[in-house]
């Protein structure tokens, strides 16, 4: 007999077939099914994984004890509950939904069912993101850029629900404050939504945060940088990487014809531990759903990070409406 956690995916898309490759590969899991309204999605994975395909989420009732969901936004809430009402644990992908009360009732019927609902924030689990918890004490000012072409791949979200997200909930997470002030800039430059758009926070500590989401950038930038008093911390997502630039000198050299400024520093790069944050993400919900592990993000923080998320895009919306 066996003890592996069968584990059913829900919408096999990009990010849906990249969950389905990870946990084919996962020696406790059993890959039990998979499901998509579209039947060339379900020939690839049951021809590359030998997985059986379902046009229905409510076919997976009885034959998982999990579930990962990777469908358009406004299909989170009603499958997530669904599946959640069936006793089935859910790893979510981000956003929980695109609205707050939906969010919190499915975070309700999860505690009330004792199951685990894990939103799908994949950065969280990035190994730089991991280290600069430990380097960060007392930020000032931080600013992420998270930039890159335009696809029509999301077709229900823009930037904000889509990629700010991810550094509205890493900032929120860093600083440990709440905002006070939020002002929004942005554009609809290839499609109706907010393609690019950049947001202010101000933080009640004093701290303050400049985030910039575009596609709209022929350049693929995914950086965070923090500002503390005796230190610069640049960290790049894609390559895993932060460096810690310190002062250590610096001197003013008089001639008879200038004024010269010499500064020196000191940079550090810090060793990550680098790993697929996809398979660390679905390692730590699999051990909170099957063995009791306490979740790295408590429920409060999650929809904070929603709220956060909602209101910035409200203001682009209101900002831009004819």
């Amino acid at each position: 007999m066996s003890n592996k956690v069968k584990v059913g995916v829900v919408g096999v898309g990009r990010m849906g077939t990249y969950h389905v490759g990870i946990l084919a590969e996962l020696p406790d899991v059993e890959l039990a099914a998979v499901v998509d309204t579209d039947s060339k999605n379900l020939h690839v994975i049951e021809k590359n994984y030998g997985t059986p395909g379902f046009n229905k989420h409510q076919d997976l009732y009885g034959q998982v004890e999990v579930a990962v969901v990777a469908v358009p936004t406004g299909l989170h809430y009603p499958i997530t509950k669904d599946l959640l009402s069936a006793g089935i644990h859910v790893l979510l992908e981000k956003p929980c939904a695109n609205d707050l009360d939906q969010a919190r009732e499915l975070f309700q019927i999860a505690e009330d069912k004792g199951l685990t609902l894990h939103i799908g924030h994949v950065e969280r689990f990035n190994g730089a993101v991991q280290e600069l918890h430990k380097i960060v004490d007392s930020p000032i000012f931080v600013e992420c850029k998270r930039m890159g072409p335009f696809t029509d791949r999301i077709k229900d979200d823009g930037v904000v629900l889509d990629i700010m997200i991810h550094d509205i909930d890493i900032i929120l997470n860093l600083i440990q404050s709440k905002v006070v002030n939020i002002n929004v800039l942005g554009a609809s430059v290839f499609s109706k939504k907010d393609d690019l758009v950049n947001a202010q926070l101000e933080f009640e500590n004093g701290c303050i945060a400049n985030i910039l989401a575009s596609r709209a950038s022929q350049n693929q930038i995914r950086t965070l940088s923090v500002t503390q008093k005796d230190s610069y911390v640049v960290l790049d997502y894609t390559d895993q990487e932060i460096y810690v630039h310190k002062k250590s000198s610096s001197e003013h050299k008089l001639s008879k014809d200038s004024v010269r400024y010499k500064q020196e520093s000191l940079v550090e790069r810090i060793f990550v531990h680098k790993d697929n944050p996809l398979k660390l993400e679905l390692k730590h919900f699999l051990d909170c759903a099957t063995n009791g592990h306490q979740r790295k993000v408590a429920i409060d923080n999650e929809l904070y990070s929603l709220e956060i998320a909602l209101n910035i895009l409200g203001q682009f919306n209101k900002n831009h409406q004819k």
